[in-house]
């Protein structure tokens, strides 16, 4: 009994440190943490997706793509490619909640897991919509897009070459997804939850209201309660980082002048509240724009928390194989080798 309640700590072990970060900040500041309606937007936002992702994957859909994708060369490089993309338009952590379990379905190396993980970081920085943080400098500061994404370009399209040449390294693993046992192809409700996956991708794009998300919901309530096994843990993570980071940012003040502190402190602040909360913290002490932004992005880079697209990789990751330590080693290393290149190409590129 010991023994299972000692690897199912080690196993949650992010969750715990987040739980004790977030009582500790709070018993410090004597509050209790403030939850935003976003905060809270997000959380809903990711259960939706888990839930679909969920049931296009056991009804058949997630294989089936695989096994149509899985044709012909270059298929590391595709994934890749199809990641940073999508990044762009519909925002880093719907890329990831897309692309990862397609790509697990594929059997591939974890290290393409990781690199989608980096390609979504990086090009989703390209536009102004691409992720939480570029949506607010480019209200907070009433930027031009082209002045924003000339400004961020050359981070951006460093790292999507990057991470293609990465890819080349890749080869595919030893388990792919396959179609549920006596269920071969994809099953009709299967196709239901291929239009609740546009309908919510058109919702989160703000073109249909964002409640239609509980479309999906209802229907695997009632009808395909499967599809509601999903990875709760991570969205009392989630929950529990939000509580944490307010609560940081209510003791955290610093004086920033030049260029170069503004990226500096935003990109290790970004190690240790994510960026998005980097972005806002650092938002009210400085007018430079350029280095906030180029901050935040190089900060999405090195540990798990630095990014929550990171964060529900992982996750993803570790639900579908149940490993752990050898994705957390090869993620940190390319992790900080990413965010090493990244405060070099500033310095060179901005400063």
């Amino acid at each position: 009994m010991a023994n299972r309640l000692a690897k199912r700590v080690a196993a949650e072990w992010l969750l715990i440190l987040t739980i004790l970060g977030w009582c500790a900040t709070s018993l410090y500041l004597w509050r209790f943490p403030h939850y935003s309606p976003t905060d809270l937007k997000v959380v809903y936002t990711l259960l939706v997706f888990l839930v679909i992702i969920k049931g296009l994957e056991h009804k058949g859909v997630l294989p089936s793509i695989a096994a149509r994708l899985d044709r012909g060369a270059y298929l590391p490089q595709k994934l890749i490619l199809i990641t940073g993309l999508l990044s762009m338009f519909v925002t880093n952590d719907v890329a990831v909640l897309t692309m990862v379990p397609l790509t697990l379905a594929l059997g591939m190396d974890e290290r393409l897991i990781i690199l989608e993980a980096l390609v979504a970081n990086s090009a989703s920085t390209l536009t102004p919509f691409g992720n939480p943080q570029n949506i607010f400098i480019y209200f907070h500061y009433h930027l031009h897009p082209l002045e924003f994404m000339g400004a961020i370009a050359p981070f951006a399209l460093f790292f999507f070459a990057f991470c293609l040449a990465v890819s080349f390294s890749v080869k595919k693993g030893p388990q792919a997804l396959s179609p549920p046992e006596g269920k071969p192809g994809i099953q009709k409700t299967g196709l239901l939850y291929g239009a609740f996956f546009v309908v919510f991708v058109l919702a989160v794009l703000r073109i249909f209201p964002l409640f239609l998300g509980i479309l999906p919901l209802v229907f695997a309530l009632i009808w395909d309660r499967e599809s509601l096994k999903v990875d709760y843990l991570l969205l009392l993570t989630f929950l529990a980082f939000f509580g944490f980071t307010d609560n940081l940012m209510h003791i955290l003040r610093f004086s920033l002048d030049s260029g170069g502190e503004v990226f500096l402190y935003s990109a290790l602040g970004s190690q240790v509240i994510s960026n998005f909360p980097s972005t806002l913290l650092f938002a009210d002490f400085t007018r430079n724009w350029q280095a906030l932004l180029w901050g935040v992005s190089v900060g999405g880079f090195g540990n798990l928390i630095s990014s929550l697209a990171s964060l529900i990789t992982y996750r993803l990751y570790k639900a579908r194989t149940g490993e752990q330590k050898s994705f957390l080693v090869r993620f940190h290393i390319l992790g900080y080798t990413a965010f090493a290149l990244g405060c070099g190409l500033f310095f060179l590129v901005i400063s």
